[in-house]
């Protein structure tokens, strides 16, 4: 069974070798067929270097802990000069 890659962006670096990546989904509601977007969190271990403000590809693993069960394959397009907004 071949394994899942998710493309996301990463919204927190603050932990050593782990980062949060935001996915976002479109679905389409079954009765009202309006298109809806759906986000998720992952955390994935970074051993590339990610950092906040990149788009990134995750792929599947085994648990490396109780919340990380994704690894950091390939950063997409690193951001420059990135500002989080609060």
């Amino acid at each position: 069974m071949p394994k899942k890659h998710l493309q996301g962006m990463v919204t927190s670096d603050k932990m050593q070798n782990t980062v949060v990546v935001a996915v976002e989904k479109m679905k389409v509601h079954p009765l009202y067929e309006k298109r809806m977007r759906r986000h998720a969190k992952y955390k994935a271990h970074n051993l590339i270097g990610a950092k906040q403000g990149d788009s990134v590809v995750i792929e599947e693993s085994r648990p490396l802990s109780k919340d990380k069960k994704w690894i950091v394959v390939e950063i997409l397009k690193a951001e420059k000069n990135f500002q989080k907004k609060e």
